[in-house]
């Protein structure tokens, strides 16, 4: 392994462009882009030509001419296709790093931490958002206690998605490659109000389609019922209109009350505790940046655990099986807007479309 890690891209659609970003700036220290591929020829092309790389039509063939200079391999690819990819990328013994959700169905995820097990190699599930500055000061919070009782804990996503982002690719908004907004635009703000207050027993759901012509939903609302007796508000949309509003998480407990707001869960709006210290002066001013896109700064921290990781042992924020918790969750989600019923966690899919074929 060289002093500088190779990484690969799988897929080369939107996502990726904000993996090949990160490299053309030279932000990720100790990580350089050695290939990409997707079906999509003129995608690949494009990406490698910024980026003065390879590209390749089929990852296997790209393992095979590029295979002693990759070290990780990004899986950037439609969700609805992450198991088929990661299951046949393992075996070629290279960390995985897989964009969110990991996995469209518990079965799926469970096929892919079976296969990264099986063949030795780490595999890291995208949860960017556990990196923004003001999210890990908040779990810093969480962690001393400062909250309390934890009494609710809401998540907003108010974004904007028309109809011609759906029709960039035929597989969004579809029921088996992508799903809606909780599968896709709020996944990372599930995860985020799951890692805040833990394990959760029950949800209740519902969803509609308001603004767009796609199978899944474009709107949802959620109560989550959390072990710890706390109460969890999931509020969901791409039917913002004319633009991008908010994506936020609020945490209220007897003696505190935290929220981080702007684009992507990165500006420090109100932290306020019983306790006070002498740098809660300084928190908001410090933590106040909001992004100038969706995005926001994760990536960057997030790719540079997955090297650290790699290189030196350190742990891991988010691998296979913390990954598939909130995927757990969002897929009680869909069977309770289904069924119009309270679903509680453990459950087996039955009613939910996600994932399915047909």
């Amino acid at each position: 392994m060289s002093d500088s890690l190779g990484f690969a891209l799988v897929g080369c659609g939107r996502i990726a462009q904000k993996y090949s970003q990160i490299f053309q700036d030279g932000e990720l220290a100790g990580a350089h882009l050695v290939a990409c591929c997707d079906p999509k020829s003129e995608r690949a092309e494009a990406l490698a030509a910024r980026n003065a790389i390879p590209h390749y039509a089929d990852y296997h063939a790209m393992m095979a001419a590029q295979g002693d200079a990759i070290d990780v391999v990004c899986i950037l690819s439609e969700s609805g296709l992450h198991e088929e990819h990661a299951v046949d990328l393992a075996p070629y013994g290279k960390p995985l790093v897989v964009e969110k959700p990991m996995a469209l169905t518990l079965e799926g995820a469970d096929r892919m931490i079976a296969a990264a097990d099986a063949a030795g190699v780490k595999l890291f599930v995208v949860k960017q958002n556990r990196y923004n500055l003001p999210v890990q000061k908040l779990r810093e919070a969480l962690e001393d206690g400062r909250f309390g009782k934890i009494v609710m804990g809401t998540v907003r996503v108010r974004w904007c998605r028309r109809q011609d982002y759906y029709d960039q690719d035929p597989w969004r908004g579809t029921w088996a490659y992508d799903g809606g907004v909780f599968s896709n635009q709020a996944s990372h703000h599930i995860d985020l109000l799951e890692w805040c207050l833990g394990e959760p027993v029950s949800v209740f759901a519902k969803t509609r389609t308001a603004l767009v012509d796609i199978e899944a939903e474009d709107t949802g609302v959620a109560i989550v019922t959390f072990k710890s007796g706390a109460i969890g508000v999931i509020e969901a949309t791409t039917a913002t209109r004319p633009k991008d509003l908010e994506g936020s998480i609020s945490i209220l407990g007897e003696n505190g009350t935290v929220e981080i707001g702007g684009f992507a869960v990165n500006s420090m709006r109100t932290w306020n505790f019983t306790d006070e210290r002498p740098d809660d002066a300084e928190v908001l001013a410090t933590y106040a940046e909001n992004p100038p896109n969706v995005y926001g700064f994760g990536h960057v921290r997030y790719l540079q655990n997955v090297v650290e990781a790699i290189r030196d042992g350190a742990p891991s924020l988010v691998d296979g099986l913390e990954g598939r918790k909130s995927l757990e969750l969002i897929l009680a989600l869909y069977e309770s807007a289904v069924t119009g019923r309270e679903v509680p966690l453990r459950f087996s899919q039955q009613a939910a479309r996600l994932g399915r074929h047909g």
